[in-house]
C-alpha cells in the first residue's frame, strides 16, 4: 500500500495523508464493482510493491506515459 501512496502523491500532488485516502477510496471502489474472486486479490497486490509497481507501470504504458 506504501507504494501506490507514495505513487498517488507524486503523481496529484497530494500530501500523502490525502493520497492514502484517495487510494483507499479507489480500492473500495473497485472492490465494490469488480467479481469477488479479483476483488479479493486486491489487498495482496497493494502489499506487494513488486506487483504495484508493475501493475501501475502496465497502467502508464496504457495510458502512454512514461
Amino acid at each position: 500500500m506504501d507504494e501506490l501512496v507514495k505513487r498517488v502523491s507524486e503523481k496529484t500532488g497530494l500530501p500523502e495523508a490525502q493520497a492514502q485516502k484517495a487510494a483507499e477510496a479507489v480500492l473500495e471502489f473497485l472492490k465494490d464493482k469488480l467479481p469477488a474472486p479479483l476483488a479479493g486479490q486486491l489487498d495482496k497486490l497493494v502489499e506487494n510493491p513488486a506487483a504495484t509497481n508493475q501493475a501501475a507501470n502496465l497502467l502508464d504504458n496504457l495510458f502512454g506515459k512514461k
